[in-house]
């Protein structure tokens, strides 16, 4: 049976897809609720605090995004050991995984150090680029932390264990609100910091993420863990990995970069138009939270049916994950567009913010489904191990194709904000139709699975083929 052969999921293929997803989900709603959070508590401080803060995780992000993309390479590597039975690929897959986050927190700690300096360059607001600057130094000492928290918890999923995944994220949340609102308003004797107090929080709670997780799934972990496997620092097999997952940061990359990129033009428009903006993409980006998790769920399911050939198990979970994306986000579609101002209005009470966020708000409605379609198309892809096309994709869509829609829309024929989102949209929706084909046309093609240790003969794979395998 291909991935064409019928159009509704079966109810058993949700159940497997859903047994795996809700909790993944759970933790992805829960990691964006840290962001959540300290988006509005300090946007009750001033607009300027809100968009400081913007500013400031835009570039964390738009930094450690690509390392975070590398190490989802566990989800093809691990995946599909675990289905075909490998334990020992398995292992050397997580504690490969835990070098390249060591190694990737180098450059990531380095880049954050100029933050000022480029957002000062880049023509930012000036009353806000000290603060986000500042953000961003504060963040250097969690970027290992938040690291090895993505190889704990991807290795976690890969093995069926998200138990302990839910109750890190969900402590952290604890732990992190409760640092905001102490480091941000300077309760319990501590002075207030503002939008620094909520970096230095968010800090302390990356950490306390990745330790709580390797504590409490250290039943799980352990045996991955330990002892080390001969071989793991092979740098050759660690090139091999990183060539796996450099795609996948790289898309990563591309689609946040244009995102964030808009991001930077609103500052060009002014403070508020900042502050609206991400209003608007915090919203969306909550309700991304759950075809994230369905995409990441899909991308071990998928990978468990290549590690044993099973082409209809790998069919059934691509349509159930397309199906519940596509359910989920059309219903946020409506919300998005039937009460932008009430949504808005939890965000902010200041009346300029708040009325250009009603305006940002529809058009985030519009690209709800299409942004379900492509995340979880490229969860399926990265379980079949196909991680270029998502990448090639993202370059032609955004960059070739929506930013200059974005920039014609936005600035020459003088729609603003409003303009700048279209592009947007119109980018998001060519990527999401054009990865929906792949997947379509990959599961049609035979399933193999993606080997980081050794070049078999047999199957005609070399490293060159990372990331192309399926």
């Amino acid at each position: 049976m291909n991935f064409t052969s019928r159009i509704l999921p079966r109810t058993a293929d949700v159940r497997v897809l859903l047994g795996l997803g809700l909790p993944v989900i759970v933790v992805q709603v829960g990691m964006m609720a840290m962001g959540v959070v300290d988006t509005i508590m300090v946007g009750h401080l001033n607009a300027q605090a809100l968009a400081a803060v913007a500013l400031g995780n835009l570039y964390f992000f738009g930094v450690a995004i690509f390392g975070m993309g590398v190490l989802m390479a566990l989800d093809p590597v691990v995946a599909q050991a675990v289905g075909a039975g490998d334990h020992e690929a398995a292992a050397r897959g997580v504690q490969r995984g835990v070098i390249l986050a060591a190694l990737l927190c180098l450059p990531a700690s380095a880049m954050l150090l100029p933050a000022e300096s480029v957002l000062g360059w880049a023509n930012q607001p000036p009353e806000i680029v000290p603060i986000a600057g500042a953000y961003c130094r504060v963040s250097i000492p969690g970027t290992f932390g938040f690291f090895a928290f993505i190889v704990f918890r991807q290795s976690l999923q890969a093995l069926g264990r998200l138990r302990a995944i839910v109750a890190a994220v969900l402590i952290a949340n604890l732990v992190n609100a409760g640092l905001n609102w102490v480091l941000i308003y300077g309760h319990l004797g501590m002075p207030a910091l503002g939008a620094v107090g909520s970096a230095w929080a968010t800090t302390v709670s990356r950490w306390v993420m990745a330790g709580l997780l390797l504590a409490l799934g250290w039943r799980e972990l352990r045996p991955v863990l330990l002892p080390m496997r001969p071989g793991v620092s092979d740098p050759r097999a660690l090139t091999r990995m990183f060539l796996l997952g450099a795609p996948i940061g790289v898309q990563h990359q591309l689609e946040y970069g244009v995102f964030g990129l808009v991001g930077l033009m609103m500052g060009w428009l002014g403070t508020t138009q900042v502050a609206a903006h991400q209003i608007a993409l915090n919203l969306a980006s909550v309700t991304f939270m759950v075809p994230l998790g369905l995409s990441s769920a899909a991308a071990v399911v998928v990978g468990h049916a290549v590690g044993r050939s099973d082409r209809a198990g790998a069919s059934g979970a691509a349509r159930a994950a397309l199906a519940c994306a596509v359910s989920f986000m059309g219903t946020t579609a409506l919300a998005f567009t039937l009460a932008p101002r009430m949504l808005a209005g939890l965000y902010t009470a200041d009346p300029a913010v708040l009325a250009l966020a009603a305006l940002l708000l529809p058009l985030a409605g519009v690209f709800q489904v299409f942004d379900g379609i492509q995340v979880t198309s490229i969860g399926i892809l990265r379980g079949l191990g196909d991680t270029r096309t998502p990448m090639i994709v993202g370059l032609l869509g955004y960059w070739v194709i929506g930013l200059p829609v974005s920039l014609l829309l936005g600035f020459r024929l003088g729609q603003g904000p409003v303009g700048l989102w279209w592009g947007l949209v119109l980018g998001l929706v060519i990527v999401a139709l054009f990865l929906l084909d792949r997947v379509r046309r990959r599961l049609q093609l035979p399933l193999r699975r993606v080997h980081i240790d050794h070049v078999q003969a047999s199957t005609g794979f070399s490293p060159t083929d990372l990331g192309t395998q399926a």
